[in-house]
């Protein structure tokens, strides 16, 4: 993700990922209501200090935003059984080293405490921010210390470019004209991290603890419906654009490959039950138009850019990605092809442990 503040910055373009936080509120709230009032968690009621994690945090107006809510819902429910008292909170944000933290303490920590300080009102609420880089496919908290945790828009990512996608040519992502080599290669990649990912937490999160865990899927079977693939084949053509041009080699256009898969509702199912960890409570798939991003092809492009300009930057060189030219064609070619009838998918589970 662009860090930063500025026009091209990920905190400047993340509508559509505050939208879909919005749209999970209403699990959200269930999830900390019931881990706060059922009697598997009454430990939990008493506790003197409460901890979450927010995984694949980024940087910008999101990061806290369920941060908040977890710490007004639980003092809400404190109120209203009796407990004068507040317990401490433990905000523990992660994302990758290369994550702008500085920008989250500078810019948006600040009037985080100052609103909760006015929403909550009460001068004994102690909430301690606290940044943890490194993968989410790995260990990051001592065993038994989460009581909630909560990830947006992270975990379609991949831990790394699955092997053998070589003899994907004419593709960055998966494509309708990927083999079928290619897709099964990104599916059993999928399968490692996200299974990984499922016994680090459940090392981490205590007995009676909870996860709401969002990622960008797809309704339909087909790892390579346009659903999932569109905005890359979009990002690819003006790639394949300037190596018409002579601005980038084919080889390194053709060494070039995205890191993420968006999964199946019935994919998810399979892994969280495969790895045993965790009891599935809720699985929902819902949709949101990419017109969420601001109502233009324009905005859709600029969102793209904010999230994808580090992955082009990393491979390609700064030089060749940041030229004026190129950016501006990427947004010509979304503005005109994104169609803003396509939807980004979805999936959001609620997983309890």
């Amino acid at each position: 993700m662009n860090g930063g503040i500025g026009e091209a910055s990920y905190a400047n373009n993340s509508l559509v990922q505050e939208k879909v936080i919005s749209m999970t509120k209403p699990i959200i709230e269930a999830a900390i209501t019931e881990l706060i009032m059922c009697s598997s968690s009454s430990m939990v009621r008493g506790a003197k200090s409460l901890c979450m994690a927010e995984l694949g945090c980024s940087t910008g107006p999101n990061t806290l935003i369920v941060a908040m809510e977890f710490v007004k819902i639980v003092s809400r429910l404190c109120r209203k059984h009796g407990h004068d008292q507040l317990p401490e909170f433990q905000i523990q944000l992660n994302d990758l080293p290369g994550n702008d933290f500085n920008s989250i303490f500078k810019s948006f920590a600040p009037s985080f405490h100052a609103q909760l300080l006015q929403e909550v009102g009460s001068s004994a609420l102690y909430c301690f921010i606290s940044g943890v880089p490194g993968s989410f496919y790995g260990r990051l908290f001592a065993a038994n210390s989460l009581h909630f945790v909560h990830s947006s828009y992270s975990l379609m990512w991949l831990s790394k470019v699955p092997e053998r996608v070589e003899i994907n040519k004419e593709n960055i992502y998966i494509g309708s004209t990927s083999p079928a080599s290619v897709i099964t290669a990104y599916y059993e990649q999928f399968q490692r991290d996200f299974s990984t990912f499922l016994r680090c937490r459940s090392e981490e999160v205590m007995c009676g603890g909870k996860m709401v865990l969002t990622l960008l899927g797809r309704r339909s079977e087909s790892a390579s419906s346009k659903e999932c693939c569109y905005i890359w084949e979009l990002l690819a053509l003006s790639l394949k654009e300037m190596v018409s041009q002579g601005l980038i080699e084919e080889e390194k256009l053709g060494s070039f490959n995205i890191p993420q898969y968006t999964p199946s509702l019935s994919e998810v199912k399979t892994e969280v039950e495969k790895e045993g960890s965790f009891t599935i409570n809720r699985l929902q798939v819902s949709e949101i138009a990419w017109a969420a991003c601001g109502g233009c092809g324009y905005n859709v492009a600029k969102c793209m850019r904010s999230v994808a300009e580090p992955l082009l930057v990393g491979h390609f060189g700064e030089l060749v990605f940041v030229t004026a030219a190129f950016v501006a064609r990427f947004l010509a070619v979304v503005a005109l092809m994104a169609g803003l009838g396509d939807r980004a998918f979805v999936a959001r589970p609620w997983w309890r442990g």
